[in-house]
């Protein structure tokens, strides 16, 4: 059973900045992308940032600047660093994993927990 647990959310100030990381366990063969959304209160969840396995990003528009996303293959964990934060993004902060199980299995995408981000103005 592969799981993702994250943790580092929790309550800043506007301008602050908070780590938040994923961790990813359970068998498996190999992470392809992982990535983070957000869901904030009476609205859908957003794409954020992702990372391919080899390390290219993409970033939304609304976080180019401010938020940066990192992985370490090695510990299986995904990281998105954000700084400059403001009130709008306030938000639960989910994560995911393209998991393949196997070498011929099909990805499959896993999710956390979510993690509570509130930024007070």
């Amino acid at each position: 059973q592969v799981q993702l647990v994250e943790s580092g959310g929790g309550l800043v100030q506007a301008g602050g900045s908070l780590r938040l990381s994923c961790a990813t366990s359970g068998s498996l063969f190999k992470i392809n992308a992982m990535g983070w959304h957000r869901q904030a209160p009476g609205k859908q969840r957003e794409l954020v940032a992702t990372i391919t396995s080899g390390g290219r990003t993409n970033y939304e528009d609304f976080v180019k600047g401010r938020f940066t996303i990192s992985r370490d293959n090695a510990k299986n964990t995904v990281y998105l660093q954000m700084n400059s934060l403001k009130p709008e993004d306030t938000a639960v902060y989910y994560c995911n994993a393209d998991v393949l199980k196997f070498y011929f299995s099909d990805s499959v995408r896993y999710w956390g927990q979510g993690t509570q981000v509130t930024v007070s103005s």
